[in-house]
Parts: C-alpha cells; sequence; structure tokens
C-alpha cells in the first residue's frame, strides 16, 4: 500500500493517456499507471523543453541512464523519469519555483514505484548517473553553452542517438522487460 493511501485527496481533473484511459495526476492510483502510457509520452517529450539542436527525447534519455546502472538498479534508472509522461518535462531550473510541483511529482513517483516494484526515492547512483550523463547530453545534443554549467559528475560516457519518438518507445518497452518490469 501506498504511503498516500490514507491522504485525503480529491480526484480533480483529469487527462486523457495515449491509451485512452482517464488519469488523474493529483490522485494518482497504481492501477491507473500503464507503462504504455508512461513509454509513449516519454519517447514524444523532448528534452531540455525542446532547446536541443535535435529532436532527444525523455524516453531516450531514461534508456541510457538504465543501461549505465547497476543491474539491481536499471528499472529504477528507467523509471526515474516516468512521472514526466503524465507531468511533462519541467526544466530544472523551472522546478523549485513551482509551488507543490515536487509534492506532486513526488506523490506520483510513490505511485509509479509501487505499481512497479521499483525504489523510490531516487537512489543516490541513480541521481549520479542523471546528473552525469548531462555531460553528454550538453556536448552532443546543445549549442556551445553561453555559460558554464556547473556540473559536479564526470561524464557518463554514452553515445545519444536522438531515436524518433516511435523508436524510443520500442527501446523503452523492450528496456522495461530487459530489466525485470512487468507489464501486469
Amino acid at each position: 500500500m501506498s504511503d498516500y493511501a490514507d491522504a485525503p485527496l480529491a480526484r480533480g481533473d483529469w487527462m486523457q493517456t495515449y491509451t485512452g484511459r482517464a488519469f488523474y495526476p493529483l490522485d494518482p492510483r497504481p492501477e491507473e499507471i500503464h507503462v504504455d502510457d508512461i513509454a509513449h509520452g516519454l519517447a514524444m517529450l523532448c528534452r531540455y523543453g525542446g532547446h536541443c539542436l535535435r529532436f532527444y527525447s525523455v524516453a531516450e534519455h531514461c534508456v541510457h541512464i538504465a543501461t549505465a546502472a547497476p543491474d539491481h538498479l536499471k528499472l529504477t534508472a528507467l523509471m526515474h523519469d516516468a512521472s514526466e509522461a503524465y507531468l511533462a518535462d519541467i526544466i530544472r531550473p523551472i522546478k523549485p519555483s513551482l509551488n507543490n510541483y515536487g509534492v506532486i511529482e513526488d506523490r506520483l513517483m510513490h505511485v509509479i514505484a509501487e505499481r512497479f516494484g521499483f525504489d523510490w526515492p531516487m537512489p543516490a547512483e541513480v541521481k549520479r548517473l542523471d546528473n552525469a550523463i548531462l555531460v553528454d547530453e550538453r556536448d552532443q545534443a546543445m549549442a556551445v553553452p553561453p555559460q558554464d554549467w556547473k556540473l559536479s559528475e564526470p561524464t557518463l560516457g554514452v553515445q545519444l542517438q536522438f531515436w524518433s519518438p516511435e523508436k524510443a518507445e520500442f527501446e523503452f518497452k523492450a528496456a522495461f522487460l530487459r530489466f525485470g518490469g512487468h507489464w501486469s
């Protein structure tokens, strides 16, 4: 049972997912989370608010991190941005200024983790990998930076592929199965 099971939440407004389901992002339930919706949503989202030189999806980002993660964290690493399939990819400089966004995102990630059986909050090693890939993404997907990104981790050393949304969705689902995820 989720830590949030006893929280008195109203269902609130809903959104329609890729698979045609109603989803309540402010009152998520494990049975309403589906990997098909996550894979498709992340495959259609471009990292960095779309300010890349080429389309680079959140799904591809997640697959790269999961591939680099130790075996016991691969599924957690793959799913670390799964909430963005429902909430969008908010760029890092903005997230802290959005009142209550962190609570909404964390609640949703707890429910997603419960649904698929992975660790949440994000383990330190997954956080480290998520920061390390920033060097690769900056150097391969972005224009020359006008200022220092102030990155603290050495490069993850991945070669970005710039998958199409269709390819990114396929690769995300394949990684989900490869790393122990279940559609159930």
